[in-house]
């Protein structure tokens, strides 16, 4: 599924009217989807009362044609008009005669009629400005947005409720009164009024959302902090405007269909080499659990043979969490690896189909040449003969496909042209962190433009990135990037990146290229940090956790597939 900004989504729109889809039947279409996920969500017997805050422009239509389905099926509704529509609205003139009732922002100077609505709804729309906002929301739009907050604050609470009559603006007699700290039910039409559709900036004003709705595709501003933590449940609703029409659109969201047809197949008659070798180059004396963490992690994923190639002090802890792992043992140097280890893991890689280098191993000079001299960076050293600067006899280029992660990464930053150096197809995973030491810029730079930062870096370097975080970002050097639609406070803690990594290299091992492992390594984890947050709700979650609950999310996704078959 692809993910649009509002000038693409503008484009679409305008093809679909030229084609026969009118703007008229899609906002029929778009009304009724936010009914009919209303109707899902909040049935019309114990949540009766909707009051939806109707703006001037298509938003505001769509909420129109959403009241006028939802008085005809039982739902009593209110529409309060921020603006005057035009005299000749006929969705306005439907929605009435559907039942709805009516009340003129204008005829409301106090706001005491949208107080009351607010103070007594159960589900409230917000259909006052959709994918257009560019500026801070200001006067009487904003006014009523805060005064939408500051209701639904109250009645989190024990707020007193309004006993006038607010001007004739009252529910039925025969209706029974909420519960005073029962909240309303929040829904979004397209965008909660004041998120950025493309950049995922929030206006202060901005209600945040229980369900949003949005039409033919999401948006960027739907994933994009800190938007995103005001979007609530996300929904798609299809406006009739073809998904094929979108396919050079170059961001994705990334479904469990597109992950499970990619899975690697498990034949009947395989055996543990059909699943491939994963070399895990990880560990040291203070962190022997990022190295445990990650080779588990590639055996859970399906890896037909795991070797962790680790010092001593790291392999008895390691062999305790995973008896499954087998060991090339390193030499170390106060308990970080040596770069003497290094033609050690070379003379190994030809045997294996993908490598891990970088969780747990520390910053220690002789680790970072280690590790250079493992990813083929032979210009890492230097050694001057008179005037000129000369590399010491490179190793030879990896074989294998790499992931590089945590102290691997590290490593780089401190070369400025590691990326022409590493001559073997690569997976970066950088935290938002790691990602500014890399491109020597600050970590706000980052986390302002997730998506361009991550395209960039992929175009630049030639490798797969994926930018770790809330609705993780995966880009790749053709410019292709995929957004995961998870975020999970949950995975907040240490340890859970080692398991991504090592998700990532047992899937490489596997035969799946760079691109597709990273987006579906993404996934898969994600999906088992769902899992596992079930049991522990969003904080107390250990990454340890997780192992087990990989083999469940990849079961679910092979499921897809079972099914669709």
């Amino acid at each position: 599924m692809k993910i649009l900004t509002a000038e693409e989504m503008r484009a679409l729109e305008k093809q679909a009217d030229a084609s026969g889809v009118s703007y008229h039947d899609m906002m029929e279409r778009a009304g009724l989807a936010v009914a009919q996920a209303i109707r899902a969500a909040r049935d019309a017997k114990r949540h009766p009362r909707v009051a939806v805050l109707v703006g001037p422009g298509n938003n505001g239509g769509d909420g129109l044609v959403a009241a006028r389905h939802l008085a005809r099926w039982g739902y009593q509704v209110a529409v309060y008009l921020a603006k005057a529509r035009p005299p000749d609205d006929e969705n306005l003139a439907l929605a009435a005669q559907a039942g709805a009732h009516v009340v003129a922002g204008d005829n409301d100077a106090k706001l005491a009629l949208f107080r009351r609505m607010v103070a007594e709804c159960d589900i409230f729309v917000d259909a006052l400005l959709g994918t257009g906002v560019s500026r801070p929301i200001e006067g009487r739009f904003r006014d009523l947005l805060l005064l939408a907050a500051e209701q639904v604050a109250l009645r989190k609470g024990t707020a007193p409720r309004f006993a006038d009559s607010a001007g004739g603006m009252t529910w039925p007699k025969e209706l029974p009164e909420p519960a005073p700290s029962t909240t309303p039910y929040i829904v979004a039409v397209d965008l909660p009024s004041g998120l950025n559709a493309d950049t995922g900036a929030l206006d202060p004003a901005a209600l945040p959302a229980d369900l949003t709705v949005t039409f033919a595709f999401p948006k960027r501003g739907h994933f994009l902090f800190p938007g995103a933590a005001a979007v609530g449940r996300l929904a798609v609703a299809d406006i009739g405007i073809p998904n094929e029409w979108a396919a050079d659109i170059p961001l994705t969201l990334i479904t469990p269909e597109w992950v499970a047809e990619r899975l690697p197949r498990r034949p009947l008659d395989a055996h543990k080499g059909t699943f491939g070798r994963a070399l895990v180059v990880a560990g040291s004396v203070n962190y022997t659990g990022a190295a445990g963490l990650a080779a588990a992690a590639a055996v859970r994923v399906g890896a037909g043979l795991v070797t962790l190639c680790a010092g001593a002090s790291v392999r008895p802890v390691v062999a305790s969490l995973s008896p499954e792992v087998t060991y090339l043992v390193l030499p170390e140097e106060v308990g970080v690896l040596s770069e003497a280890g290094a033609p050690l893991v070379l003379q190994e890689m030809p045997r294996a189909e993908a490598l891990l280098v970088g969780p747990g191993l520390g910053q220690d000079d002789t680790t970072r040449r280690l590790v250079w001299a493992v990813l083929g960076m032979g210009a890492a050293r230097r050694t001057r003969i008179g005037f000129t600067e000369r590399d010491e006899s490179p190793p030879p280029p990896p074989p294998c496909p790499i992931v590089i992660d945590a102290d691997g990464l590290n490593a780089l930053a401190g070369v400025s042209d590691w990326h022409e150096r590493v001559a073997a197809p690569c997976i970066l995973t950088p935290h938002p962190g790691e990602m500014a030491r890399l491109l020597r810029c600050s970590t706000a730079e980052v986390q302002a433009d997730r998506i361009g930062v991550a395209v960039r870096a992929a175009r630049q370097w030639g490798k797969v990135v994926i930018l770790k975080g809330a609705h993780t970002v995966i880009a790749s050097p053709d410019g292709a990037a995929f957004v995961c639609p998870f975020a999970n406070p949950a995975l907040a803690t240490a340890g859970t990146g080692d398991v991504l990594a090592g998700i990532l290299v047992g899937l490489l091992a596997q035969g799946m290229t760079p691109p597709d492992a990273a987006v579906a390594g993404v996934y898969v984890h994600a999906l088992a940090g769902e899992l596992a947050a079930r049991r522990t709700g969003p904080s107390g979650l250990a990454a340890g956790d997780l192992l087990t609950h990989i083999p469940a999310a990849v079961a679910r996704l092979r499921g897809i597939t079972a099914s669709a078959g």
